[in-house]
């Protein structure tokens, strides 16, 4: 029983420690919003949406995605230009008074953290191939910790990103360096969009 648990653990810390565009969302979410109750929307819709992955991953639901390139060709279209307007709407954010810095609306964190989360083909592949395929050495009982294991570092992740950001957001009084921590999240996730586009041309070819 210890071992699946180690393993989902670590497995898990591995993916999802890298800076990446949902990780890069979820902290800049913390530090914008007023309080850390207003980021929950964007928390608790990475965190529903990492569950979904890592479940029809390990149930081997997801592994049709490999086996249909037309399927993966759209998912890769549709991620950049989510987020090549996520860049965009971060990249241009100027707000009118720098102290008073515009939270985005719950409806708004939702679509966005859905994007970065089910429209971001690398977190799909990497939760297919890594997640899926690391799971497949597991079953029954065991195999539930495995699953409950990752699930579980996903969401206390997400957690702790945004009580960062909000701790960065209350020491930031005047509220340049949420200017600039929008400028680099946007920066990271033009980068993300990039490699995506690389894999689309690479698919066409």
């Amino acid at each position: 029983m210890l071992q699946p648990l180690i393993h989902g653990v670590l497995l898990a810390l591995g993916l999802i420690l890298p800076l990446g565009a949902q990780n890069v969302f979820v902290f800049n979410q913390g530090a914008n919003q007023k309080n850390f109750s207003r980021a929950l929307p964007v928390i608790i819709t990475a965190g529903i949406c990492d569950t979904f992955l890592i479940v029809i991953a390990v149930l081997g639901v997801s592994l049709i995605l490999i086996s249909m390139p037309t399927l993966q060709l759209l998912i890769y279209v549709i991620g950049l230009l989510f987020l090549m307007y996520m860049a965009w709407s971060l990249w241009t954010e100027k707000p009118s008074n720098i102290k008073e810095i515009a939270p985005m609306s719950p409806k708004r964190q939702v679509l966005f953290a859905l994007s970065v989360s089910l429209l971001n083909p690398h977190a799909i592949m990497d939760t297919v191939g890594v997640i899926g395929t690391s799971a497949a050495v597991y079953a029954g009982y065991e195999k539930i910790i495995f699953m409950l294991a990752t699930i579980s570092v996903s969401w206390v992740w997400f957690i702790l990103l945004a009580v960062l950001g909000r701790i960065i957001g209350t020491v930031d009084k005047s509220g340049q360096y949420i200017v600039i921590l929008n400028k680099v999240s946007s920066m990271v996730i033009f980068i993300v969009g990039m490699i995506i586009l690389k894999n689309i041309i690479e698919l066409l070819n």
